[in-house]
């Protein structure tokens, strides 16, 4: 495998950062997961735009333009031969000092990795995956906004950790006023009736690129698309419940804090959205291969 740094590639044995970059000693900086299908990238401008956003929020200025980072994506892509699989995009803060001043990096790291994923079982895609509320509330706007993908995800391991001790995939994280606002590594929807409701990004809900291609799907198959405030109670009496994200995809849940959903069993809306997903990411993206 070669990996993209700084304009260079790397095999992956000799691929390396500095152990004074900043994203190391202190999670400062922001990242992207991208996926590729049948050759080609899916929503690379989204996911470029969204890597700008995070990095405008923390005062982070990437060493390359949107279009250049656009095109080192898919340069790794083809010099690791990659037609489908999962894209880690990284800016670092640089190499500083051990102090935490960021006027002390000297320049932003850019690295790409293009690469295999499978995040959850075959299984659990076919018949639902149960999952849990944990304790670890989401992180507040008024601290480290949840808006800004960074490198620092320590909020999300510590969910991530409780949901393994429950015996579990994933984990619905609760912001601090109890309403829902997303899953570990994943945004949540539920479906009622000819309606379907994901949290508001307000309540803590990243900007996922995958959720908003499910609602734009939604939308054209005449189902009602809202954003409430949601609780607990929403999500255990819902008919319907999946997560989305560019890892998961659209993965069923059907069993939420021991409460079967619907009828245990991924429902038709969710097997619906999921088709249409898969039928657009064949066609759909930047090509690779020219």
């Amino acid at each position: 495998m070669k990996i993209f740094i700084d304009g260079q590639y790397y095999d992956e044995n000799t691929a390396k950062v500095s152990v004074f970059d900043h994203g190391l000693l202190y999670g400062d900086g922001v990242f992207e997961g991208i996926r590729a299908y049948h050759g080609r990238v899916f929503r690379l401008k989204e996911h470029i735009d969204r890597l700008f956003f995070s990095a405008k929020a923390i005062l982070l200025s990437p060493p390359m333009t949107n279009e250049a980072i656009c095109e080192a994506v898919l340069a790794t892509c083809r010099e690791n031969n990659l037609r489908d699989g999962y894209i880690r995009l990284v800016v670092t803060r640089g190499v500083g000092t051990l102090g935490l001043n960021p006027n002390r990096c000297s320049k932003p790291s850019v690295i790409v990795i293009a690469d295999k994923i499978q995040l959850y079982p075959q299984e659990m895609y076919e018949h639902g995956m149960a999952i849990v509320t944990v304790p670890t509330v989401r992180n507040l706007h008024s601290a480290l906004n949840p808006a800004i993908k960074s490198l620092n995800y320590l909020n999300n391991i510590l969910a991530k950790i409780e949901a393994n001790n429950a015996g579990v995939e994933e984990a619905i994280m609760l912001n601090s006023e109890g309403f829902v606002a997303e899953c570990t590594g994943d945004n949540i929807f539920i479906v009622r009736g000819n309606e379907l409701l994901t949290p508001p990004l307000a309540a803590g809900a990243l900007y996922g690129i995958t959720r908003g291609v499910v609602l734009d799907l939604a939308r054209d198959l005449g189902l009602r698309v809202g954003e409430p405030n949601l609780t607990r109670y929403d999500v255990f009496n819902a008919d319907e419940c999946f997560l989305t994200g560019t890892g998961a995809e659209l993965i069923p849940v059907t069993k939420v804090d021991g409460r079967v959903i619907g009828t245990g069993e991924p429902g038709p809306q969710t097997r619906k959205l999921t088709e249409l997903y898969h039928a657009l990411t064949k066609t759909s993206g930047a090509p690779i291969f020219g």
